[in-house]
């Protein structure tokens, strides 16, 4: 039976405030695009929260329905390398930032937004790593091509955070040593089940020596802040170490001598998590779902459905959100 409607969770600004609401929408109201897919599951990213709340340098125009990751079941193809029932996967590009995201029942996409579900790899999984675990895995990926688990130590930033505790979860199962930084104390136990090795506390790490460069602590590390943690993380690399970053919620500025880089060899490797190219997207989806899938996977999740959304936008804009959320939206 064909559906012409569907539920979404709808930001609209009223009164100068940008409030989210669950509303009901037509199927033609999205976008144009090759597949329609049924939403079984989403996730709340920190993009999410900048949406919900109005940011403009995410989403220009309101009522907008967030969104960036989404899994599901094609209810409607128009490309032929995708068939109706197909277990597809949609993170990123510009999904749930100007395009009808996955706080919705139904989303509309290009095809080549779209990965299929890899097999070994349930929905709810998915979306337990969603853009973030993409992102972690990217990240494992290209630190692991310089730094092995054998060169030394790596250290995690905003560990407690969906990247940061994805990251640490897939190197300790790689045989990596993680040494892991957060600023909350109390998630010390929550950090070592997933594999951490040691805990830095945020305010230790950031009070270090302003010197060009540190007592070597590291062979690399995967920043997700960005700011002081970086530059602190860059000085305490040893040589021929390696850094990936993909994130600046703490400064998006570096102040730093070319010291690290030049007399100790380091390597600094950016992350793009929102416009990676496909086949990285396929290789990175095909490792979370065999060897990298951690054990504690589950451990860093907590359900929800959409009526339960504002509450935990306030809380990821807090800062007080830890691991992932999943949202679930059908059986």
């Amino acid at each position: 039976m064909e559906v012409n409607q569907f539920k979404s969770f709808v930001v609209e600004e009223q009164n100068g405030a940008f409030i989210g609401e669950i509303k009901t929408k037509n199927i033609t109201d999205l976008p144009a695009g090759d597949l329609l897919i049924k939403v079984s599951y989403s996730s709340l990213n920190y993009k999410d929260a900048l949406s919900a709340s109005g940011n403009k340098g995410v989403t220009r125009n309101f009522p907008h329905t967030p969104g960036i990751d989404a899994v599901g079941v094609i209810a409607k193809s128009e490309n032929d390398g995708f068939s109706i029932g197909d277990k597809v996967i949609v993170t990123s590009y510009d999904l749930g930032m100007n395009t009808a995201g996955g706080f919705g029942e139904y989303i509309r996409v290009p095809a080549e937004w779209t990965v299929k579900l890899p097999e070994n790899l349930s929905m709810k999984e998915a979306m337990i790593y969603g853009t973030a675990g993409l992102t972690a895995g990217m990240s494992v990926l290209r630190l692991s091509e310089l730094v092995k688990p054998e060169d030394g130590k790596i250290i995690v930033s905003g560990a407690s955070g969906g990247v940061g505790a994805l990251s640490v979860a897939i190197l300790s199962k790689l045989g990596y040593t993680v040494i892991a930084i957060t600023g909350k104390a109390h998630e010390k136990d929550y950090l070592m089940n997933l594999g951490a090795n040691e805990i830095i506390l945020r305010s230790d790490f950031e009070n270090l020596d302003k010197r060009p460069m540190l007592k070597p602590i590291c062979a690399g590390g995967i920043d997700t802040v960005g700011g002081v943690i970086l530059e602190n993380i860059i000085k305490s690399t040893t040589s021929m170490g390696a850094i990936t970053c993909c994130g600046n919620v703490a400064s998006p500025n570096l102040d730093l001598t070319v010291f690290p880089f030049i007399l100790r060899g380091i390597a600094l490797i950016g992350i793009d998590s929102q416009n990676y190219p496909m086949s990285y997207r396929r290789q990175v989806w095909n490792k979370l779902a065999k060897d990298w899938k951690p054990d504690q996977l589950s451990a860093t999740c907590d359900e929800i459905t959409l009526d339960a959304l504002p509450e935990k936008i306030a809380l990821m804009l807090q800062g007080k959100l830890k691991g992932r959320t999943v949202v679930k939206l059908a059986d």
